[in-house]
């Protein structure tokens, strides 16, 4: 049977585990004290009102599409709202990024792919000592988000334009060691591929990686169940939409499906 992203959901939602069920004390930490975790933090609201902004602006955007292309947009210009509402990651998402860093503490992020940047404020927001390094190919993208970190006065982020392939080896010479990877941009296989192997050379046993749109397609598919399958790669959680890894070498080699 082919790849079905409806199939892959109910799968998802008939087998998907909550903190109830978990047995490992480091993922019942992690699904109690980050994924379930409800406190209403401080930047929640001010980044939603940036988020809000964007809901309602009309501009008309002409991007250039360096990744998998869009499964809503038929051509290149679009709306802000329209990318708002189709191409940054829904609030629950952005508050469980920093979520992760409010409880890991990574002191230097890496994203690959700002898009508006709401995203990458979550990120910097639950660490201000911290920094991170966000990558955008798109010029007026990268705009709109620079405006985005001034409006949350995210100061510790280093937003960089030019493609993952241009900019990603030179990001990596001047960080050897990166706490955490959020790759979110291209969606193939091979690239993703690519980048996580790049990266993971950066990385440390305490290095956290999460992934976008796991189940974007079926090319996507493959490269999470590669990732998974990394001899370094001890811990994955599966939410759907995002996926998660843990390369802990404390840790015995398990791979969880949680709902979220």
């Amino acid at each position: 049977m082919g790849f079905s992203r409806t199939n892959n959901y109910i799968k998802y939602r008939i087998h998907g585990k909550n903190e109830f069920d978990l047995h490992s004390p480091f993922m019942f930490d992690f699904a109690t004290k980050v994924l379930y975790e409800k406190t209403d933090y401080y930047a929640y609201k001010l980044l939603e009102s940036i988020r809000d902004k964007y809901t309602i602006d009309n501009t008309l955007i002409e991007i250039q599409d360096f990744g998998a292309g869009s499964k809503i947009f038929k051509d290149n210009q679009r709306r802000i709202k329209d990318i708002c509402k189709h191409s940054v990651k829904p609030a629950k998402y952005g508050q469980l990024l920093f979520r992760i860093v409010n409880q890991y503490n990574p002191q230097t992020i890496l994203e690959l792919g700002t898009s508006l940047g709401i995203s990458t404020c979550y990120l910097a927001s639950a660490n201000r000592k911290g920094k991170v390094i966000t990558i955008e190919a798109d010029p007026t993208i990268h705009k709109i988000a620079k405006q985005t970190f001034k409006l949350a006065r995210a100061r510790n982020v280093s937003p960089i334009l030019g493609t993952f392939e241009d900019q990603l080896s030179s990001v990596l010479d001047q960080n050897p060691i990166l706490d955490l990877v959020f790759i979110d941009g291209n969606h193939q296989k091979e690239p993703t591929l690519k980048y996580f192997n790049k990266c993971l050379a950066n990385s440390t046993d305490q290095t956290i990686f999460v992934f976008d749109d796991i189940n974007w397609s079926e090319s996507m598919r493959q490269a999470w169940e590669e990732i998974i399958a990394h001899p370094l790669v001890t811990v994955s959680v599966d939410l759907y939409a995002m996926g998660i890894i843990f390369l802990r070498k404390e840790l015995s080699k398990q791979d969880f499906m949680l709902k979220y």
